[in-house]
């Protein structure tokens, strides 16, 4: 029998698999296109995603293709970055979503997921002991587990009954790559202008030629699944800047709009939800992409405890316990950020106020900690504040803390070289070192790097490892 089927083969599924992978299950990805998409959706990895790679060692590869900037503002509203953030990477990394998930998926097969292109799930149903999963063929795949990562309008989540509770989208905007006759300076010159007052428009060169624009369409499309056409892109750009800049020969056209959706629960049964399938929101801060492999590297390691036999009881629910506030805090703050981007003379107001008050630098510090995932704090009980929040990539004697976390173990940090992991060491590594970043004596962290522990009581520590790595 497989382990774990996964409906999906985006950026959260493949991440997703190669999690699993490393925690010895068999995976198999049924992505329902066939073939990876073109669609450049995301535009960049925050801060904890670029973590998130570091501590599986795949960060170099993205480096090489990517670009560094700046961590952007609020709605549009341009900041200094706060001094100081607790973190070795207070930039974004811009990349394409497609680059993205490129880089996910070589990584997934370099560690044995199987993945499947044109396999489509149209039904499931499950038992005590597993799930049968049917496809568009007619074949039926049977898996201890199943996990839809298969976008917003969930296959998955509607086979189900899963509530999707939210607000339909509002507003739209029309996105494509095209080729424009408009020379470069013109096209900069009307892009500038047009952004003082409509940041919802944009228009940028593409490495390999072309543009990437993206501009308010004049409604919400009644059949949302429908691709625009190039005269539709044409009459809403020429609405919004004046000109359509002589685009044609387009690469591909795609429209998004700002639905705020909340799936009601992550699990039922031997099925669970995440990425898009369980949460969608306006665009805005470009925390989709990065809230879905983070979603995974929740995720992955838990259920990999269950099919192994030794998770804690409660272990597996953990998983919505704490990613569902996560998705609900992005909602809200990409509703936020949507409502301080609109033209009406309200939401002006606020703007303005905003601004100000992002002049105080805890305010910056508090909004960027947000938008880039590194305040999360999971509720683990009464506790130093680091307890539950993400361990930096301190330095140790023996170099980056993450460099000894590619396999994807938990990690006792022990500076006091007393202490023991025995009866746990085949899923926690103990690494005695020193660190002059680290004051706690020693810290244990999940394999996703968060702090269940800190202290040098070795009973203390007992207890953290048999309720996060079994008895």
């Amino acid at each position: 029998m497989i382990d774990v089927l996964i409906a999906g083969g985006g950026p959260t599924g493949v991440m997703l698999a190669a999690e699993l992978r490393l925690q010895g299950l068999a995976v198999v990805v049924l992505e329902r296109d066939a073939e990876p998409s073109k669609i450049v959706r995301g535009l960049g990895l925050h801060t904890r995603s670029l973590e998130v790679l570091d501590q599986r060692g795949l960060l170099e590869r993205f480096l090489e293709v990517g670009t560094t900037y700046p961590i952007g503002g609020f709605a549009g509203i341009a900041k200094p970055i706060p001094p100081n953030l607790d973190t070795a990477f207070p930039h974004t990394l811009g990349v394409a979503q497609t680059v993205v998930e490129r880089l996910l998926r070589e990584h997934a097969l370099e560690v044995g997921a199987d993945l499947r292109y044109g396999n489509e799930v149209v039904g499931l149903s499950q038992d005590d002991e597993g799930v049968m999963a049917a496809l568009a063929d007619g074949s039926h795949l049977r898996a201890r587990y199943l996990v839809g990562c298969d976008g917003g309008r969930s296959t998955v989540r509607k086979l189900l009954g899963i509530e999707f509770r939210g607000d339909p989208s509002r507003q739209e905007w029309l996105l494509g790559e095209v080729e424009l006759e408009a020379p470069a300076d013109e096209v900069l010159a009307v892009m500038t202008e047009v952004r003082k007052t409509q940041l919802g428009f944009g228009a940028g060169p593409l490495e390999t030629g072309g543009y990437r624009l993206v501009t308010p369409a004049p409604e919400v499309a009644e059949d949302r699944t429908r691709p625009p056409t190039l005269e539709e892109l044409r009459e809403a750009t020429r609405a919004t800047a004046g000109t359509d800049f002589g685009m044609h020969s387009p690469h591909w056209l795609s429209r998004f709009g700002d639905a705020t959706r909340l799936a009601e629960r992550y699990r039922s049964g031997r099925v669970l939800l995440a990425g898009d399938a369980a949460h969608i929101h306006p665009p805005m801060g470009g925390q989709g992409l990065n809230l879905g492999i983070q979603d995974a590297f929740n995720l992955g390691w838990k259920l990999a405890a269950e099919v192994h036999g030794w998770a804690p009881a409660d272990l597996l629910d953990t998983y919505q316990a704490e990613r569902h506030p996560v998705a609900a805090s992005v909602l809200n703050n990409t509703r936020a950020q949507a409502e301080l981007m609109s033209l009406e003379p309200g939401p002006q107001a606020v703007r303005r106020l905003v601004s100000e008050l992002m002049d105080f630098e805890e305010v910056r510090r508090f909004l960027t900690e947000k938008v880039t995932a590194i305040g999360i704090r999971y509720d683990f009980g009464a506790g130093p504040d680091l307890l539950g929040r993400r361990l930096r990539n301190v330095n140790l004697k023996r170099g980056p803390l993450y460099s000894q976390m590619h396999a994807g173990r938990g990690l006792l940090l022990d500076q006091t070289g007393a202490l023991s992991v025995a009866g746990w060491a085949d899923r926690v590594d103990h690494v005695v070192d020193v660190s002059e970043e680290l004051a706690a004596p020693a810290v244990l962290l999940r394999p996703d790097g968060h702090v269940v522990w800190l202290g040098e009581d070795q009973q203390e520590l007992a207890a953290r490892l048999s309720r996060w790595f079994g008895a």
